[in-house]
């Protein structure tokens, strides 16, 4: 069941289930909610309630708002788990890894741990020896005609890329949502003005983090060149021991509905030992 939060500027949809500790997820530009749907049964097996939001912008969330960076996804986000009742564990995808950081930084005391799945999260550097790479210059030829261009089927054929080998079997209803989505009134420039906001404000705030952070990346993600480097880098700007880095064999930039077990795995065993012990 969908539920509504009123912040400044617009409202936040969301949807809660079970009970326990909290854990908040939030997906990527031009995604939803949904995109959790393989993440949430496990971690309510585990004993969690679990919230999962859509970003300002995206899903059933308004569409309307003066400002797409991560600060202001941040705020958002900050503001679910004071609804919620917090602290929580904060998960974010692309865009919200880089929000999830800033959250984390502006409120020690409302987030415990922090998952950041295939993050933007600081600075980004094009290198010509980049381009070598057929799969990262391939990406990010769609990305930019996604974006210049307002184009859903360059954003699909992007897609297509950022999910290496078997499709997962949801595949052609998940297309299918988020295709309908982004030709709803004021979607696709929502994903547009989101995705020219920079990472630079969550960058900045990498060494201000107090809390257990996990990185996961796929080793297929054709949104960097060297997916690890990309991982260990923001693992190396966070404090000394807070930060740890685990690739996905074979994922690629959505591992979370790709290969939903593995990701739920992950975030279990790192809740239960570096987030555990914090």
């Amino acid at each position: 069941m969908t539920e509504y939060l009123a912040v400044a500027d617009g409202t936040i949809a969301y949807e809660v289930a079970g009970s326990g500790p909290l854990i908040v997820l939030a997906h990527g530009m031009g995604d939803s909610r949904a995109a959790y749907r393989g993440v949430v049964p496990p971690l309510l097996a585990a004993g969690y309630r679990v919230a999962a939001v859509d970003l300002r912008g995206c899903g059933e969330s308004s569409v309307d708002w003066p400002d797409w960076s991560r600060t202001a996804i941040a705020g958002d986000l900050l503001a679910v788990v004071r609804r919620l009742g917090g602290p929580a564990v904060l998960v974010g995808h692309s865009v919200s890894g880089g929000a999830a950081t800033i959250a984390a930084a502006q409120d020690p005391s409302l987030i415990t741990a922090v998952v950041e799945l295939a993050p933007f999260t600081r600075k980004q550097t094009l290198r010509l020896g980049d381009l070598r790479v057929k799969r990262f210059r391939q990406s990010l030829l769609r990305l930019l005609g996604a974006g210049v261009f307002g184009s859903v089927p360059l954003w699909r054929s992007y897609l297509d890329m950022a999910y290496p080998g078997v499709k997962p079997a949801d595949w052609a209803e998940r297309l299918g949502l988020i295709e309908s989505r982004l030709r709803e009134p004021g979607r696709m420039k929502a994903m547009q003005a989101m995705g020219r906001s920079a990472p630079t404000d969550a960058g900045a705030r990498l060494g201000a983090v107090r809390c257990p952070v996990l990185v996961v990346m796929g080793t297929l993600d054709p949104d960097w060149a060297d997916p690890h480097a990309e991982g260990s880098a923001i693992v190396d700007a966070l404090p000394s021991g807070l930060g740890r880095l685990e690739m996905i064999e074979g994922a690629g930039h959505y591992p979370h509905h790709q290969l939903p077990d593995q990701v739920a795995s992950l975030v279990l065993a790192f809740l239960r030992s570096d987030a555990g012990r914090a």
